[in-house]
């Protein structure tokens, strides 16, 4: 089994899903992505992190990412328990959630770990970008729920890091200074960053986030 790393293409998968069959590379289009799984359906903490990306939805919306679920259980437990969660959570699951019964997605992208759990799938965390490279994974065990806040903040750097050659540092988050990356010279700076910057030491030159007014 291939283990899925940085800079890879993101495999492709055909599935069916709570919103109709997808081809997963089609269905992300010129999106970026976030693929989750599930250990199953019907737990407990599952089912407030489902809750919770339906409430983020127009962040993730506004962010031109796409997210998508998985569990290994079926497309009629994931309908019934799509009920459970609008409940309890107070919300509108408002995205696909991908029926892997056969654990063929889950084998695909390295998702169940055995000495974890010999069937069940870990809480994996995929964030593809438009070109199908992945670009963060994120493993959690079965008995921690994620921080959607910060997927949200990976997704703003990882956007921002994309087109202006800066690194975020420790704790960033959108509107906050950027550190200019090392291979840019302070001469080049001064023209790629006009509105200025810090040099702390050489290395660490800190700049107002270049696409922020």
């Amino acid at each position: 089994m291939k283990t899925i790393r940085l800079g890879d293409e993101a495999p492709n998968f055909t599935a069916e899903t709570t919103e109709g069959d997808i081809n997963f590379h089609e269905w992300l289009g010129d999106s970026w992505g976030i693929l989750f799984s599930h250990p199953a359906d019907y737990t407990p903490v599952c089912t407030t992190e489902l809750g919770a990306v339906a409430k983020y939805k127009k962040e993730f919306d506004k962010r031109n990412t796409k997210v998508i679920a998985l569990s290994v259980d079926g497309l009629e437990s994931h309908k019934d328990w799509i009920k459970d969660i609008n409940a309890t959570q107070n919300t509108t699951v408002n995205f696909p959630i991908i029926a892997d019964e056969d654990h063929k997605v889950s084998n695909l992208y390295d998702m169940i770990h055995p000495n974890a759990d010999s069937k069940h799938t870990v809480r994996s965390v995929f964030v593809i970008a438009p070109d199908k490279t992945v670009k963060l994974t994120i493993t959690y065990p079965a008995s921690t729920g994620r921080n959607f806040d910060e997927l949200l903040r990976v997704i703003d750097s990882l956007q921002l890091t994309a087109y202006h050659k800066v690194a975020t540092p420790a704790n960033w988050t959108d509107g906050d200074d950027c550190v200019i990356v090392p291979a840019v010279s302070s001469e080049e700076a001064k023209k790629m960053f006009p509105k200025g910057f810090n040099e702390v030491r050489p290395y660490l030159r800190m700049t107002p986030q270049p696409n922020k007014n």
